[in-house]
């Protein structure tokens, strides 16, 4: 914080509980269609005791300057940057995913049936909510209404329409016309990317970040997906 700046600890601890919320319910796209709605819940209250909570104190825990040599999180020791939850969320999430659509195993009639999304009305209407409720994340993790607070507003803004872009684009090259499930896409790919470097690279850097992810995580999708044939 700057000097005299501080939050009141329950706004700080209803912020942090919004990043576990929102980290355990992306697991879930992964388990879609294969798992009771009773064990999702039970998951979901060990996963976050026993994963989310250490990972979150690895990462982020600063004790500050005290008399036993700033106490701090494993990570955070190790010199690990991650401003609004790159690792916290987006790794710590998304490997979960993996590893329970690995074990669980693929859903009946993928690969045979045609299993589009339900309605591309609300997938869009769904990224839209995202990337606006993104900048709550990511300029909010900065604390306080900063010009730091204002380069990861900007950074959210930039880097998820570069992935978007050059998703849609990628998409339009190799399977000869643009989709807006395409763009949305990009668009959730631009929002991660930038998500651990929102606060600590430059508008260009930005860019860069959405522009790459949002080409490697079409392939992800298309071409990484298969190759190692687990349905998330």
């Amino acid at each position: 914080f700057s000097k005299g700046v501080v939050i009141p600890e329950m706004a700080f601890m209803v912020f942090q509980l919004t990043f576990a919320a929102i980290t355990t319910a992306l697991i879930v796209g992964g388990l879609a269609e294969r798992v009771k709605f009773s064990a999702l819940l039970v998951f979901s209250v060990l996963w976050f005791t026993l994963s989310y909570l250490p990972m979150a104190h690895m990462v982020w825990f600063w004790g500050g300057p005290s008399a036993f040599g700033d106490p701090s999180g494993f990570l955070f020791a190790k010199g690990a940057l991650d401003f609004a939850g790159g690792t916290v969320v987006h790794i710590n999430a998304g490997i979960a995913a993996l590893v329970g659509a690995i074990v669980l195993g693929k859903r009946i009639g993928y690969g045979r049936d045609a299993m589009p999304p339900h309605s591309l009305p609300m997938t869009m209407i769904g990224a839209s909510l995202l990337w606006v409720g993104w900048f709550g994340f990511n300029a909010g993790s900065n604390l306080e209404a900063t010009g730091g607070a204002a380069l990861a507003f900007i950074n959210t803004i930039l880097a998820t329409a570069a992935a978007g872009m050059s998703w849609m684009l990628a998409e339009w090259m190799l399977r000869g016309k643009p989709s807006m499930l395409g763009v949305a896409s990009g668009v959730v790919t631009g929002l991660v990317a930038v998500t651990p470097a929102a606060g600590l690279v430059g508008p260009m850097g930005a860019i860069v970040l959405g522009g790459v992810a949002g080409v490697v995580c079409l392939w992800g999708v298309s071409g990484l997906k298969k190759a190692l044939g687990y349905d998330d």
